[in-house]
Protein backbone atom coordinates (compact mmCIF):
# COMPACT_ATOMS: atom_id res chain seq x y z
CA UNK A 1 0.00 0.00 0.00
CA UNK A 2 1.45 3.39 -0.96
CA UNK A 3 1.36 6.59 1.07
CA UNK A 4 -1.65 7.97 -0.79
CA UNK A 5 -3.76 4.90 -0.05
CA UNK A 6 -2.86 5.03 3.65
CA UNK A 7 -3.67 8.72 3.96
CA UNK A 8 -6.92 8.34 2.02
CA UNK A 9 -8.08 5.56 4.36
CA UNK A 10 -7.38 7.71 7.42
CA UNK A 11 -9.19 10.89 6.33
CA UNK A 12 -11.73 12.38 8.73
CA UNK A 13 -13.94 15.36 7.95
CA UNK A 14 -14.39 18.25 10.36
CA UNK A 15 -14.72 22.03 10.26
CA UNK A 16 -11.04 22.80 10.90
CA UNK A 17 -9.50 25.36 8.56
CA UNK A 18 -5.95 24.96 7.22
CA UNK A 19 -4.01 27.90 5.79
CA UNK A 20 -0.82 27.38 3.80
CA UNK A 21 0.86 30.79 3.53
CA UNK A 22 3.59 30.64 0.89
CA UNK A 23 6.10 33.46 0.63
CA UNK A 24 7.58 32.48 -2.72
CA UNK A 25 11.34 31.88 -2.61
CA UNK A 26 11.56 33.04 1.01
CA UNK A 27 14.46 30.73 1.90
CA UNK A 28 17.93 32.27 1.81
CA UNK A 29 21.51 31.55 2.85
CA UNK A 30 24.24 33.31 4.78
CA UNK A 31 27.21 34.08 2.54
CA UNK A 32 30.13 36.47 2.22
CA UNK A 33 27.89 39.04 0.54
CA UNK A 34 24.79 38.32 2.65
CA UNK A 35 25.84 37.80 6.30
CA UNK A 36 22.15 37.77 7.28
CA UNK A 37 19.12 36.36 5.46
CA UNK A 38 15.99 38.32 4.64
CA UNK A 39 14.14 36.60 7.49
CA UNK A 40 16.98 37.62 9.83
CA UNK A 41 16.79 41.25 8.74
CA UNK A 42 13.02 41.67 8.54
CA UNK A 43 11.08 43.19 11.42
CA UNK A 44 8.39 40.56 12.05
CA UNK A 45 6.70 41.15 15.43
CA UNK A 46 3.65 39.06 14.55
CA UNK A 47 5.59 36.05 13.33
CA UNK A 48 7.80 36.49 16.39
CA UNK A 49 4.74 36.10 18.62
CA UNK A 50 3.75 32.88 16.85
CA UNK A 51 7.25 31.37 16.72
CA UNK A 52 7.61 30.22 20.36
CA UNK A 53 4.25 28.44 20.17
CA UNK A 54 4.91 26.68 16.86
CA UNK A 55 6.86 23.79 15.41
CA UNK A 56 9.65 24.51 12.93
CA UNK A 57 11.86 22.65 10.49
CA UNK A 58 13.25 22.60 6.99
CA UNK A 59 11.82 21.07 3.84
CA UNK A 60 13.55 19.60 0.78
CA UNK A 61 11.35 20.59 -2.21
CA UNK A 62 12.37 17.74 -4.54
CA UNK A 63 15.57 15.83 -3.69
CA UNK A 64 18.79 16.87 -1.93
CA UNK A 65 20.82 19.02 -4.28
CA UNK A 66 18.01 19.43 -6.83
CA UNK A 67 16.92 23.00 -7.59
CA UNK A 68 13.14 23.14 -8.21
CA UNK A 69 11.17 25.29 -10.55
CA UNK A 70 8.04 26.90 -9.16
CA UNK A 71 5.84 24.05 -10.44
CA UNK A 72 7.66 21.20 -8.69
CA UNK A 73 8.12 23.40 -5.61
CA UNK A 74 4.39 23.95 -5.24
CA UNK A 75 3.44 20.38 -6.15
CA UNK A 76 5.52 19.28 -3.18
CA UNK A 77 3.70 21.72 -0.90
CA UNK A 78 0.39 20.32 -2.14
CA UNK A 79 1.39 16.79 -1.15
CA UNK A 80 2.55 15.42 -4.51
CA UNK A 81 5.92 13.84 -5.23
CA UNK A 82 7.45 16.18 -7.84
CA UNK A 83 9.52 13.28 -9.15
CA UNK A 84 6.35 11.32 -9.91
CA UNK A 85 3.99 14.11 -11.00
CA UNK A 86 5.23 16.37 -13.77
CA UNK A 87 3.37 19.43 -15.05
CA UNK A 88 4.64 21.66 -17.82
CA UNK A 89 5.00 25.33 -16.93
CA UNK A 90 2.95 26.29 -19.97
CA UNK A 91 -0.05 24.27 -18.80
CA UNK A 92 0.07 25.93 -15.38
CA UNK A 93 0.27 29.44 -16.84
CA UNK A 94 -2.50 28.76 -19.38
CA UNK A 95 -4.93 27.52 -16.73
CA UNK A 96 -4.04 30.47 -14.53
CA UNK A 97 -5.06 32.80 -17.37
CA UNK A 98 -8.39 30.96 -17.65
CA UNK A 99 -7.58 29.29 -20.96
CA UNK A 100 -9.54 26.07 -21.43
CA UNK A 101 -7.02 23.46 -22.58
CA UNK A 102 -8.56 20.76 -24.76
CA UNK A 103 -7.23 17.36 -25.72
CA UNK A 104 -4.15 17.80 -27.91
CA UNK A 105 -3.49 21.42 -26.94
CA UNK A 106 0.17 22.20 -26.25
CA UNK A 107 0.81 25.19 -23.98
CA UNK A 108 4.03 27.11 -23.41
CA UNK A 109 4.91 29.74 -20.85
CA UNK A 110 6.58 32.67 -22.61
CA UNK A 111 8.34 35.82 -21.59
CA UNK A 112 9.60 38.69 -23.65
CA UNK A 113 13.35 39.13 -23.70
CA UNK A 114 16.04 41.25 -25.34
CA UNK A 115 18.52 39.91 -27.89
CA UNK A 116 21.41 41.71 -29.59
CA UNK A 117 22.16 41.87 -33.31
CA UNK A 118 23.71 38.39 -33.17
CA UNK A 119 20.67 36.84 -31.50
CA UNK A 120 22.35 36.56 -28.10
CA UNK A 121 20.04 37.01 -25.10
CA UNK A 122 21.12 40.10 -23.14
CA UNK A 123 18.09 40.35 -20.82
CA UNK A 124 15.83 37.35 -20.16
CA UNK A 125 12.99 39.59 -18.93
CA UNK A 126 13.24 42.56 -21.33
CA UNK A 127 13.76 44.94 -18.44
CA UNK A 128 10.56 43.60 -16.81
CA UNK A 129 8.40 45.56 -19.24
CA UNK A 130 5.06 46.75 -17.80
CA UNK A 131 1.93 44.69 -18.36
CA UNK A 132 0.52 47.39 -20.66
CA UNK A 133 3.44 46.92 -23.06
CA UNK A 134 3.04 43.16 -22.84
CA UNK A 135 -0.61 43.45 -23.87
CA UNK A 136 0.34 45.65 -26.83
CA UNK A 137 2.95 43.19 -28.06
CA UNK A 138 0.70 40.15 -27.58
CA UNK A 139 -2.03 41.86 -29.58
CA UNK A 140 0.51 42.50 -32.35
CA UNK A 141 1.58 38.85 -32.41
CA UNK A 142 -2.03 37.66 -32.32
CA UNK A 143 -3.01 39.82 -35.27
CA UNK A 144 -0.09 38.62 -37.37
CA UNK A 145 0.05 34.95 -36.41
CA UNK A 146 -3.41 33.36 -36.06
CA UNK A 147 -1.98 29.98 -37.09
CA UNK A 148 1.27 28.18 -37.90
CA UNK A 149 1.38 25.45 -40.55
CA UNK A 150 -2.35 24.96 -40.16
CA UNK A 151 -2.20 24.81 -36.34
CA UNK A 152 -4.35 27.51 -34.68
CA UNK A 153 -2.46 29.62 -32.11
CA UNK A 154 -3.77 31.41 -29.02
CA UNK A 155 -1.61 34.14 -27.42
CA UNK A 156 -2.62 35.66 -24.11
CA UNK A 157 -0.70 38.19 -21.98
CA UNK A 158 -0.02 37.63 -18.31
CA UNK A 159 1.68 40.02 -15.91
CA UNK A 160 4.77 42.06 -16.67
CA UNK A 161 6.89 40.34 -19.32
CA UNK A 162 5.06 37.00 -19.19
CA UNK A 163 2.54 35.56 -21.64
CA UNK A 164 1.20 32.20 -22.82
CA UNK A 165 1.15 30.54 -26.23
CA UNK A 166 -1.19 27.61 -26.92
CA UNK A 167 -0.91 25.51 -30.08
CA UNK A 168 -4.25 23.77 -30.71
CA UNK A 169 -2.87 20.55 -32.06
CA UNK A 170 -5.46 17.78 -31.75
CA UNK A 171 -5.81 17.48 -35.53
CA UNK A 172 -2.06 17.90 -36.10
CA UNK A 173 -1.14 15.25 -33.52
CA UNK A 174 1.09 17.44 -31.39
CA UNK A 175 2.77 16.02 -28.28
CA UNK A 176 5.07 16.50 -25.33
CA UNK A 177 8.81 16.07 -25.13
CA UNK A 178 10.16 19.36 -26.49
CA UNK A 179 12.95 21.31 -24.80
CA UNK A 180 12.72 24.88 -23.50
CA UNK A 181 13.94 27.52 -25.94
CA UNK A 182 15.02 29.56 -22.92
CA UNK A 183 18.80 29.18 -22.37
CA UNK A 184 18.13 30.15 -18.70
CA UNK A 185 21.15 32.48 -18.70
CA UNK A 186 22.15 35.60 -20.59
CA UNK A 187 25.01 35.54 -23.09
CA UNK A 188 23.63 32.61 -25.08
CA UNK A 189 21.29 32.39 -28.10
CA UNK A 190 17.67 31.27 -27.95
CA UNK A 191 17.58 27.49 -28.29
CA UNK A 192 15.92 25.78 -31.21
CA UNK A 193 12.99 23.57 -30.28
CA UNK A 194 13.89 19.90 -30.65
CA UNK A 195 12.20 16.61 -29.87
CA UNK A 196 13.57 15.03 -26.72
CA UNK A 197 11.76 11.72 -27.19
CA UNK A 198 12.03 11.08 -30.92
CA UNK A 199 8.28 10.52 -31.22
CA UNK A 200 6.45 11.82 -34.26
CA UNK A 201 4.15 13.92 -32.07
CA UNK A 202 7.13 15.52 -30.34
CA UNK A 203 8.85 16.21 -33.67
CA UNK A 204 5.69 17.89 -34.99
CA UNK A 205 5.49 20.13 -31.94
CA UNK A 206 9.15 21.15 -32.31
CA UNK A 207 8.58 22.01 -35.98
CA UNK A 208 5.51 24.11 -35.17
CA UNK A 209 7.33 25.96 -32.37
CA UNK A 210 10.26 26.77 -34.66
CA UNK A 211 7.92 27.98 -37.40
CA UNK A 212 6.15 30.17 -34.84
CA UNK A 213 9.50 31.66 -33.86
CA UNK A 214 10.32 32.49 -37.47
CA UNK A 215 7.10 34.45 -37.84
CA UNK A 216 7.07 36.06 -34.40
CA UNK A 217 10.67 37.27 -34.42
CA UNK A 218 10.02 38.97 -37.73
CA UNK A 219 7.06 40.82 -36.15
CA UNK A 220 9.13 41.90 -33.12
CA UNK A 221 12.27 42.86 -35.06
CA UNK A 222 13.58 46.32 -34.21
CA UNK A 223 11.49 46.73 -31.06
CA UNK A 224 13.18 47.57 -27.78
CA UNK A 225 13.60 46.24 -25.22
CA UNK A 226 11.25 43.36 -26.08
CA UNK A 227 12.47 42.17 -29.48
CA UNK A 228 12.25 38.42 -28.80
CA UNK A 229 10.81 35.89 -26.37
CA UNK A 230 11.65 32.64 -24.58
CA UNK A 231 9.45 29.56 -24.20
CA UNK A 232 9.42 27.19 -21.22
CA UNK A 233 7.39 24.18 -20.20
CA UNK A 234 6.04 23.23 -23.64
CA UNK A 235 3.53 20.55 -22.68
CA UNK A 236 0.15 18.83 -22.81
CA UNK A 237 -2.19 18.91 -19.81
CA UNK A 238 -1.57 15.77 -17.68
CA UNK A 239 -4.18 13.82 -15.67
CA UNK A 240 -3.64 14.46 -11.93
CA UNK A 241 -5.73 13.28 -8.96
CA UNK A 242 -7.14 16.28 -7.10
CA UNK A 243 -6.73 17.16 -3.44
CA UNK A 244 -10.42 16.45 -3.09
CA UNK A 245 -9.83 12.91 -4.33
CA UNK A 246 -6.76 12.38 -2.17
CA UNK A 247 -7.67 14.15 1.08
CA UNK A 248 -11.41 14.96 0.81
CA UNK A 249 -10.58 18.66 1.04
CA UNK A 250 -12.50 21.61 -0.34
CA UNK A 251 -9.64 23.86 -1.43
CA UNK A 252 -9.24 27.51 -2.38
CA UNK A 253 -6.32 29.30 -4.00
CA UNK A 254 -5.85 32.98 -3.20
CA UNK A 255 -3.14 34.28 -5.50
CA UNK A 256 -2.53 37.04 -8.02
CA UNK A 257 -0.06 35.52 -10.51
CA UNK A 258 -1.52 33.26 -13.22
CA UNK A 259 0.98 30.44 -12.83
CA UNK A 260 0.11 29.76 -9.21
CA UNK A 261 -3.61 29.99 -9.83
CA UNK A 262 -3.21 27.58 -12.73
CA UNK A 263 -1.27 25.04 -10.72
CA UNK A 264 -3.83 25.25 -7.92
CA UNK A 265 -6.66 24.73 -10.40
CA UNK A 266 -4.91 21.68 -11.84
CA UNK A 267 -4.94 19.97 -8.41
CA UNK A 268 -8.59 20.82 -7.78
CA UNK A 269 -8.54 24.17 -6.01
CA UNK A 270 -11.09 26.89 -6.69
CA UNK A 271 -9.54 30.20 -7.66
CA UNK A 272 -10.74 32.95 -5.33
CA UNK A 273 -9.44 36.20 -6.76
CA UNK A 274 -8.62 38.98 -4.27
CA UNK A 275 -9.86 42.54 -4.89
CA UNK A 276 -6.29 43.83 -5.18
CA UNK A 277 -2.69 42.67 -5.19
CA UNK A 278 -1.48 43.53 -1.68
CA UNK A 279 -1.03 40.98 1.08
CA UNK A 280 -3.90 42.65 2.95
CA UNK A 281 -6.08 41.97 -0.10
CA UNK A 282 -5.09 38.29 -0.02
CA UNK A 283 -5.98 38.00 3.66
CA UNK A 284 -9.24 39.92 3.19
CA UNK A 285 -10.31 37.37 0.58
CA UNK A 286 -9.53 34.54 3.02
CA UNK A 287 -11.76 36.11 5.65
CA UNK A 288 -14.51 36.54 3.05
CA UNK A 289 -14.54 32.90 1.90
CA UNK A 290 -13.37 31.20 5.12
CA UNK A 291 -16.53 29.19 5.65
CA UNK A 292 -16.66 27.76 2.10
CA UNK A 293 -13.47 25.66 2.19
CA UNK A 294 -11.25 23.46 4.36
CA UNK A 295 -7.83 24.32 2.89
CA UNK A 296 -6.49 27.67 1.71
CA UNK A 297 -3.37 28.23 -0.36
CA UNK A 298 -2.34 31.90 -0.06
CA UNK A 299 0.53 32.98 -2.29
CA UNK A 300 2.84 35.99 -1.85
CA UNK A 301 4.98 36.45 -4.96
CA UNK A 302 7.46 39.30 -4.61
CA UNK A 303 9.78 37.68 -2.06
CA UNK A 304 10.96 35.55 -4.97
CA UNK A 305 11.47 38.57 -7.22
CA UNK A 306 13.66 40.15 -4.55
CA UNK A 307 15.82 37.03 -4.51
CA UNK A 308 16.03 36.75 -8.30
CA UNK A 309 16.94 40.43 -8.67
CA UNK A 310 19.53 40.30 -5.88
CA UNK A 311 17.42 42.91 -4.08
CA UNK A 312 17.62 42.23 -0.36
CA UNK A 313 15.66 45.38 0.46
CA UNK A 314 12.69 44.22 -1.62
CA UNK A 315 12.73 40.72 -0.14
CA UNK A 316 12.84 42.13 3.39
CA UNK A 317 10.08 44.65 2.62
CA UNK A 318 7.68 41.98 1.34
CA UNK A 319 8.31 39.80 4.39
CA UNK A 320 7.60 42.81 6.61
CA UNK A 321 4.41 43.65 4.68
CA UNK A 322 3.24 40.06 5.08
CA UNK A 323 3.95 40.19 8.80
CA UNK A 324 2.19 43.53 9.22
CA UNK A 325 -0.96 42.13 7.59
CA UNK A 326 -0.85 38.86 9.55
CA UNK A 327 -3.30 39.98 12.29
CA UNK A 328 -5.99 40.21 9.59
CA UNK A 329 -5.44 36.54 8.82
CA UNK A 330 -5.23 35.47 12.45
CA UNK A 331 -8.45 37.32 13.24
CA UNK A 332 -10.27 34.73 11.15
CA UNK A 333 -8.71 32.05 13.39
CA UNK A 334 -7.63 29.19 11.14
CA UNK A 335 -7.03 26.09 13.26
CA UNK A 336 -3.77 25.40 11.42
CA UNK A 337 -1.37 27.90 9.87
CA UNK A 338 1.79 26.94 7.97
CA UNK A 339 4.25 29.62 6.87
CA UNK A 340 6.90 28.64 4.36
CA UNK A 341 8.13 28.98 0.76
CA UNK A 342 8.08 26.76 -2.30
CA UNK A 343 11.88 26.92 -2.62
CA UNK A 344 14.82 29.09 -1.62
CA UNK A 345 15.92 32.03 -3.78
CA UNK A 346 19.12 33.32 -2.16
CA UNK A 347 19.81 36.99 -2.84
CA UNK A 348 23.50 36.26 -3.38
CA UNK A 349 22.67 33.71 -6.11
CA UNK A 350 19.83 35.56 -7.88
CA UNK A 351 18.37 32.15 -8.70
CA UNK A 352 16.23 29.40 -7.24
CA UNK A 353 18.38 27.00 -5.25
CA UNK A 354 18.43 23.54 -3.69
CA UNK A 355 18.72 24.80 -0.11
CA UNK A 356 16.07 23.46 2.30
CA UNK A 357 13.17 25.82 2.94
CA UNK A 358 12.24 26.99 6.46
CA UNK A 359 8.73 26.05 7.60
CA UNK A 360 6.66 26.89 10.68
CA UNK A 361 3.43 25.13 11.69
CA UNK A 362 1.18 26.78 14.26
CA UNK A 363 -1.76 24.90 15.74
CA UNK A 364 -3.18 23.86 19.09
CA UNK A 365 -1.34 20.52 18.86
CA UNK A 366 1.74 21.34 16.75
CA UNK A 367 4.00 21.37 19.79
CA UNK A 368 5.94 24.38 21.04
CA UNK A 369 9.56 24.56 19.95
CA UNK A 370 10.10 27.77 21.92
CA UNK A 371 11.98 29.46 19.09
CA UNK A 372 12.37 33.22 19.25
CA UNK A 373 11.82 33.97 15.56
CA UNK A 374 10.93 32.36 12.23
CA UNK A 375 14.33 32.24 10.52
CA UNK A 376 16.46 29.66 8.76
CA UNK A 377 18.78 29.33 11.78
CA UNK A 378 15.92 28.75 14.23
CA UNK A 379 14.24 26.30 11.84
CA UNK A 380 17.46 24.28 11.63
CA UNK A 381 16.94 22.94 15.15
CA UNK A 382 13.13 22.73 15.18
CA UNK A 383 11.16 19.62 16.11
CA UNK A 384 10.02 18.98 12.52
CA UNK A 385 13.59 18.29 11.43
CA UNK A 386 14.40 18.13 7.72
CA UNK A 387 11.76 16.36 5.62
CA UNK A 388 10.50 16.14 2.01
CA UNK A 389 8.04 18.92 1.20
CA UNK A 390 5.43 16.41 0.01
CA UNK A 391 4.81 15.45 3.65
CA UNK A 392 3.83 18.97 4.71
CA UNK A 393 0.17 18.59 3.73
CA UNK A 394 -0.24 15.33 5.67
CA UNK A 395 1.30 17.08 8.69
CA UNK A 396 -1.23 19.89 8.32
CA UNK A 397 -4.04 17.35 8.03
CA UNK A 398 -2.87 15.71 11.26
CA UNK A 399 -2.67 19.08 13.03
CA UNK A 400 -6.24 19.78 11.90
CA UNK A 401 -7.37 16.42 13.37
CA UNK A 402 -8.36 15.26 9.90
CA UNK A 403 -6.68 11.84 10.19
CA UNK A 404 -7.90 8.83 12.14
CA UNK A 405 -5.57 6.47 13.98
CA UNK A 406 -3.64 3.97 11.83
CA UNK A 407 -4.07 0.38 12.90
CA UNK A 408 -5.52 -1.20 16.01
Amino acid sequence: MNDDAIYRDLVLTNDSKIVLLVMDGVGDIVSASTPKTALDLARTPNLDRLAPKSAMGRMIPVLPGVTPGSGPGHLGLFGYDPCEVSVGRGVIEALGLDLDLKEGDVAARANFCTVDESGIVTDRRAGRIPTEKNVELCNLLRENIPEVDGVPVTIKPGKGHRFVVVFHGKEAGLGDGVNDTDPHVTGKPIHKAESQTGSEASKKTAAVVNAFYDKALAVLKGRKPANAFLLRGIALKPPIPTLGDRFSLRCAAIATYPMYKGLAQLVGMTKENPAGETVKDLFAKFKEVRDKYDFFFIHVKLTDQGGEDGDMDLKVRIIEETDAALPDLLQAAPEVLAVTGDHSTPVCMKLHSWHPVPVMIHSEVAGWDGKKRFTEKEADTGSLGVFPARYLLPLLMANARKFDKFGA
